[in-house]
């Protein structure tokens, strides 16, 4: 089964409205991106853009080693939306 991908444009502009919804999920530990993408129910592959975006911008800091899968863990910064 293949999953249609959206239109890159179309991910982003959901992006400022992921913010407090991406921030609630990793609150009380650090997660990798699809452990985010299934608490929000979600594809990984516009989580992706999201975090990153976020990332950029001081809303979330990466772990400085991935686990043991390759996936990094992203944790919140503190930074208010």
């Amino acid at each position: 089964m293949s999953q249609v991908l959206r239109d890159p444009r179309e991910v982003m502009r959901e992006e400022m409205q992921m913010h407090a919804p991406i921030l609630a999920a990793v609150a009380d530990e650090p997660l990798t991106i699809p452990q985010i993408a299934e608490q929000l129910g979600a594809p990984a592959s516009e989580v992706v853009y999201w975090v990153m975006g976020m990332r950029r911008y001081g809303f979330l800091a990466e772990s400085k080693d991935a686990d043991d899968d390759g996936f990094f863990t992203y944790a919140a910064t503190g930074r208010q939306v």
